[in-house]
């Protein structure tokens, strides 16, 4: 028994020690809105992985409770600060490139776009110009995820079924201005009054950004084999956006 028990406490060390060499880069003088956790009420918290794949708030947002994973792996009831600030644009750039520093020099920060839930940033290929994959920054924490949505299942090269993908490529059967109509069609049906701007080539499929007024909405994806749809629906409303060459 004494012996299993020990075992159980290396196994559980082992765990934490795995678990913090992964956690993300922080952008550089952030303010923590939350004593603990990793940015709000929850294990990715307060806008966490992007406001959240099925409402704002976090991963779940409304899958297991608002504010990150479920309400809280470490937060939950977590008291709010008001007295944090969040990063800025150049703070969130910041974090991505060192988050970037791990796949090496050929990938570069085109784009930061600033959310009521989170950032976005754009990422490139700078030796083939091909987008290379979307990341979210905690608004607060600085802390920098790959995107939910068509990142993580439709791209063919940096997201999760990349390794079954074959060999990726950025010619798809749909092509760009294709995809454009495909995402203008879906708009005039699912949320009239908005329209599209030129679609960004990723691996596997395209994103795009939805215009009202002229002004910058929101983003969908379109699959580049299939005409799928998604609409991000996990940033909030959009406050700004910086472009970096």
């Amino acid at each position: 028994m004494r012996r299993l028990f020990i075992l159980s406490i290396v196994v559980a060390i082992a765990g934490l020690l795995a678990f913090a060499a992964c956690v993300p880069s922080r952008a550089p003088g952030y303010q923590q809105p939350y004593p603990y956790g990793s940015g709000g009420g929850g294990m990715m918290g307060g806008g966490g992985m992007g406001g959240g794949m099925m409402g704002p708030g976090g991963m779940g947002g409304g899958m297991m409770g608002p504010g990150g994973m479920g309400g809280g792996m470490m937060g939950g009831g977590a008291p709010y600060n008001p007295q944090a600030r969040p990063i800025t644009i150049d703070q969130a750039a910041e974090a991505v490139r060192l988050y970037l520093n791990t796949y090496g020099g050929d990938l570069a920060v085109t784009e930061i776009m600033e959310f009521a839930f989170n950032f976005y940033a754009e990422v490139e290929e700078t030796a083939t110009g091909v987008h290379a994959m979307e990341l979210l920054i905690d608004r607060y924490s600085g802390q920098v995820y790959p995107e939910m949505g068509p990142n993580m299942m439709w791209n063919t090269k940096y997201g999760m079924m990349g390794s079954q993908a074959g060999t990726p490529s950025a010619r798809m059967p749909v092509g760009p201005e294709q995809a454009q109509n495909i995402a203008q069609k879906y708009l005039d049906t699912s949320l009239p009054g908005l329209t599209v701007a030129e679609a960004d080539t990723f691996y596997g499929y395209y994103t795009l950004h939805t215009m009202k007024g002229g002004q910058i909405e929101g983003m969908l994806s379109v699959n580049g084999y299939s005409g799928a749809v998604w609409y991000h629906t996990w940033h909030g409303p959009f406050i700004g956006m910086k472009e970096f060459e």
